[in-house]
């Protein structure tokens, strides 16, 4: 029988035994990685992180203050965009928390001449909104007269000079969250717009609209401050797509603000924002109080009369 050892395994005979269903075999010891000691040292994140509203890497960069200034604040220009408007905001933070020295909001360009509910949240208004945090907080600070920016809006770079025998000009850090810091952002917009408006705060002109390292179009970056190329987005559509054309704009159309009349429009809010950039607070009345949607709940004793009346229009309804 020494030939069977030589034969191959395909040509040997099947025996009894292989003809069985093949046995289920025991699975293999598995190593329980997150097992008590895990979870005791598991450190829970903050609050903010979780919800994934704050970087706090940045945040953290963004707040340090040195050593050497002691209890100086360290300012900061927050930007934030929603679905329908932007804010800007002045703050320092404190160990109880931030605190807001000024803020602006693009819903109260409004106010300032704008004629229609349309374009709050785009490039030209986040300018805008810079522009008229700038002006804010710098009349607020009484340097308003000694800073007053770039009044002749060309698109050029444009930096705060000190003035002799003057205050410094007012310092911020732009602090954009977690938006994308892509070329041509809206964020930008709002940079641009502070800057305009005599607001110190160190930048680079490479991620404005076609800007690179150290160059910039200024004829391009003119266009989006008097929002040129929502102009120009309107042309192409009314030539396109009409229907679509009076759909998308029918906000700017109500308003009458048409393609040609865009930087008109943009120039005059920008004319009223530098007249008179303070913050208006209205005081609220006594009689604003909010009513309240559910009816106060009833006594036990007012319940049981409730159900007296109703038996007894009930009785008299049958005696009729």
């Amino acid at each position: 029988d020494k030939n069977k050892y030589n034969t191959p395994s395909s040509a040997r005979t099947p025996t009894s035994q292989s003809n069985h269903p093949p046995t289920k075999e025991t699975m293999a010891f598995v190593k329980l990685v997150k097992n008590d000691a895990h979870f005791k040292r598991f450190q829970t994140k903050y609050r903010r992180r979780r919800e994934g509203k704050t970087d706090y890497r940045a945040r953290k960069r963004l707040i340090t203050q040195d050593k050497n200034k002691y209890n100086t604040p360290k300012y900061r220009m927050i930007v934030r965009t929603s679905n329908r408007y932007v804010t800007c905001q002045i703050a320092h933070a404190t160990i109880k928390g931030d605190m807001i020295l000024s803020q602006a909001h693009s819903k109260e360009l409004l106010k300032y001449g704008l004629p229609g509910h349309f374009g709050l949240k785009n490039w030209t208004a986040c300018y805008a909104t810079g522009l008229l945090l700038a002006r804010r907080v710098l009349k607020k600070l009484g340097l308003d007269e000694i800073y007053e920016g770039q009044t002749e809006v060309d698109g050029e770079d444009y930096s705060v000079e000190d003035v002799d025998d003057k205050p410094r000009p007012f310092s911020v850090c732009l602090d954009v969250g977690l938006a994308t810091t892509s070329t041509g952002a809206k964020v930008f917009g709002a940079l641009k717009g502070a800057l305009d408006g005599g607001l110190r705060i160190p930048h680079s002109v490479r991620r404005w609209p076609a800007g690179e390292k150290d160059q910039i179009d200024s004829e391009l970056l003119r266009k989006y401050i008097f929002a040129g190329h929502v102009g120009e987005y309107m042309e192409v559509m009314e030539e396109d797509d009409e229907e679509g054309y009076k759909t998308m704009f029918a906000k700017y159309l109500e308003a009458d603000v048409t393609a040609e009349n865009m930087e008109e429009t943009w120039e005059a809010v920008y004319e009223k924002i530098r007249a008179a950039p303070a913050q208006v607070i209205t005081k609220k009345t006594k009689d604003q109080k909010r009513k309240s949607k559910k009816a106060s709940k009833l006594s036990a004793p007012q319940r049981q009369d409730r159900v007296a009346q109703k038996i007894a229009s009930h009785l008299a309804k049958l005696d009729q």
